[in-house]
């Protein structure tokens, strides 16, 4: 039996997961029946307002939390099956909101290693593959510094690097650019998808902003812990309807094609980004 990952092959797959917590014996639902599927290769973001359960879906996805009801495989592995968490960890990696709890160390090359010392990985290949991933992150020549001394964006891309190092064939991020500034922004989610082409990994996003989804393969859209929407971005942020259901803006872009519209004033097709506007604007003249 072959074990290769096709392009088209599903690398997460969860059906009627739900999930509560317990606040001192309250039960507080903050997933319901929850049906996902995510290819390999693909970058798909799921958005939600504060509170819809995208982080809580999130950390279902490397075991962070157990899955209470439903199904969920990972890179086919049963996510309920004890024995294989730490398998399922390496191959689906996370980088979270805040990059200052991530770190373990005061010199970034060490920092990165941690993880691959922690699977225990043969010590002389070690070296190599911080080098690597610091690399592919643009953060080569920091090895010898501190984390503490970098930019917000920087240190994303150094918390990123150690997940990188373990070559999982996920990476989850977990509402990364929260914390950052809007140049900042812009720059880890240009990394984000610049790691998605070039190595192919499959890219699982967690956000409140809707800009940031935008050029995304697929966006899951979680309301209230339920599946509110699955599809491209310009499928669910065309529908009007549904974004102000689940309490979110759509894109600039989407808007003023909206209210150009109502003024008599048809673009030949809806843009989702400000460059496609200015091309439809342009065909208008």
């Amino acid at each position: 039996m072959n074990n290769t990952v096709h392009h088209n092959s599903t690398v997460i797959h969860g059906s009627d997961i739900s999930f509560s917590y317990d606040f001192d014996g309250q039960l507080s639902s903050a997933l319901t029946d929850i049906d996902i599927e995510i290819k390999k290769g693909e970058f798909v973001a799921i958005l939600g307002q504060n509170g819809s359960g995208k982080s809580t879906l999130a950390k279902h996805f490397n075991a962070l939390l157990p899955v209470q009801k439903g199904k969920l495989t990972v890179c086919g592995i049963d996510a309920k099956n004890q024995s294989e968490i730490w398998r399922l960890r390496r191959l689906c990696g996370m980088v979270f909101q805040n990059p200052d709890n991530q770190f373990v160390s005061s010199v970034i090359e060490e920092d990165v290693a941690f993880g691959l010392e922690n699977y225990e990985v043969d010590r002389e290949l070690i070296p190599d593959m911080v080098e690597n991933a610091l690399r592919l992150v643009g953060m080569s020549g920091y090895e010898k510094r501190s984390p503490h001394s970098l930019s917000g964006g920087q240190k994303q891309r150094v918390a990123l690097a150690g997940v990188l190092a373990l070559d999982p064939d996920i990476i989850v991020f977990d509402e990364v650019t929260a914390m950052l500034d809007p140049m900042g922004r812009k720059e880890i989610l240009e990394e984000i998808h610049r790691l998605n082409k070039e190595t192919g990994k499959t890219v699982v996003m967690i956000t409140h902003y809707v800009e940031e989804t935008v050029n995304a393969d697929k966006v899951l859209l979680l309301h209230n812990g339920r599946v509110a929407g699955f599809g491209t971005p310009r499928e669910i942020f065309t529908n009007t309807e549904l974004m102000q259901r689940v309490g979110l803006v759509s894109p600039v872009p989407v808007r003023l094609f909206n209210d150009l519209k109502a003024e008599g004033i048809c673009l030949k097709s809806c843009p989702l980004t400000n460059e496609e506007l200015v091309e439809e604007i342009c065909r208008l003249s």
